[in-house]
């Protein structure tokens, strides 16, 4: 790993960990042991540091999800991989972190939204015409509104007027609706394998 890889990935812990407004530039140097003349050799500015860090990010999630999509035996297993994914991020995410992005680095936020919008929504759209292939969903509703429904759902959970953290625990909020969701759209043949699925994670 080479040093601006080091320094990014230091970084990116501290943020999903304190959230991105919280943690200062002095902050991340004293932790990796360098000068902040140092840091700034390598990143101008925190808005470039923190718009790599979340660059680097979605270049991961894609290439994960990817990895994570062909090796699913089929829709419904697809899905509960990337569930236990995000419930592996979410374990060293503070739910500020979305919140923060949002309200203090809009260019970089409106990045993420593009990300969402075009990279997730597409790979909802493609999961769901592979159950229904698979005859695993439901074939009576529509699969853009429902996709579109699915991608806006995902991230209710980091509303903090809905779930306030630490009442709500974030992995609890997002299994309970990606769950909901999949019992919505699974067919009959399906809801056997997503129970089937379940209940061997669960053991």
């Amino acid at each position: 790993m080479d040093v601006k890889e080091r320094i990014r990935e230091k970084a990116k812990e501290l943020f999903f960990r304190y959230g991105f407004k919280s943690v200062t530039m002095d902050e991340i140097a004293s932790q990796l042991g360098i000068s902040k003349k140092t840091l700034y050799q390598y990143y101008g500015d925190k808005d470039m540091f923190v718009d790599e860090v979340m660059e680097g990010e979605m270049e991961c999630m894609r290439a994960d999800y990817h990895e994570m999509k062909a090796a699913a035996e089929n829709a419904i297993d697809e899905c509960l991989r990337d569930l236990e994914s995000m419930e592996a991020v979410m374990n060293t995410m503070n739910p500020i972190v979305v919140f923060d992005l949002e309200k203090f680095y809009p260019k970089t936020f409106a990045k993420f939204k593009q990300h969402k919008n075009t990279f997730w929504l597409e790979e909802i759209r493609s999961n769901i015409e592979r159950g229904r292939s698979e005859e695993l969903y439901r074939t009576d509703f529509d699969i853009d509104i429902i996709s579109r429904f699915r991608i806006d759902a995902a991230f209710i959970m980091f509303n903090q007027e809905m779930f306030p953290y630490p009442k709500y625990n974030l992995m609890q909020v997002s299994k309970e609706i990606y769950l909901h969701f999949l019992n919505g759209i699974v067919s009959a043949k399906g809801k056997k394998i997503l129970d089937k699925y379940i209940a061997k994670r669960n053991k």
